[in-house]
């Protein structure tokens, strides 16, 4: 198994039980009601002050509608203290969930050793996310890394998706996520009903996009050498375990 398979499901549900922590709701509650204006606000504010199209165009999995009525409701949040609130958020969930993880310098360092060398054309969100500033102790780092390789394999995701001539909206009612299903993210995200079948061959075309994003991710761990990798792995996979065991 490649590197890139190895990890995506635990990069993927770290990020994703960051925005959905206390931390997360914390920050969105002085942001605005409900899910979506803290979640705009917070993720897409390394964006600037775009217009919302800008950020449809980095979330990708959104309707457009959504995106607007959610990022123009929280305009009393500047987009830089919405990517500062919402990296601190980040941060203090790593602080909660892996304080008495033993090996958090070790998977920092390797975590900040793949960030740093990856590639950031056409993945802006992972472009911003990376030039936040890092804390000063592990936990914080770690999360934060998690989170800004989520948003490196979610824009190559996204450019798969495409390639493989698969509409956003079914990618999210194929894929849903670790928390809901299909149609249930796809509701959280604003879209529309009826959704309409989603046939053998959709599916064949998001299990293409699923390959193709891990082809594209593939160079990135190409900085690790074959033990540091196996190294990488071990971490996290201990790491998502620290995460999501009992308390």
């Amino acid at each position: 198994m490649s590197v890139a398979s190895a990890v995506k499901d635990q990069i993927q549900q770290i990020g994703g039980g960051f925005m959905f922590s206390r931390e997360a709701k914390a920050f969105a509650s002085g942001v605005g009601p409900g899910f979506m204006p803290g979640y705009t606000r917070g993720r897409g504010g390394v964006l600037g002050e775009v217009d919302a199209d800008v950020v449809t165009a980095a979330f990708g999995f959104f309707p457009a509608d959504s995106v607007r009525a959610a990022w123009e409701s929280a305009a009393g949040v500047s987009a830089a203290e919405g990517a500062r609130g919402y990296l601190a958020a980040c941060q203090d969930f790593g602080r909660r969930k892996l304080a008495s993880f033993a090996h958090a310098e070790r998977l920092a360092e390797l975590l900040d050793r793949v960030v740093g060398a990856a590639d950031p054309a056409g993945v802006v969100l992972f472009a911003g996310w990376r030039a936040l500033p890092q804390a000063e102790d592990a936990p914080a780092r770690i999360t934060h890394l998690i989170q800004a390789l989520r948003e490196l394999r979610g824009g190559l995701h996204l450019m798969a998706v495409r390639a493989c001539g698969l509409a956003p909206r079914d990618a999210v009612l194929i894929a849903g996520s670790p928390l809901r299903s299909g149609p249930d993210q796809a509701r959280l995200y604003g879209w529309s009903e009826p959704f309409g079948e989603i046939t053998p061959e959709l599916k064949g075309r998001w299990m293409q996009a699923e390959a193709l994003t891990d082809e594209l991710i593939a160079p990135v761990w190409a900085v690790l050498d074959d033990g540091t990798a196996r190294e990488l792995v071990e971490l996290l996979t201990a790491c998502h375990a620290t995460v999501f065991g009992p308390r």
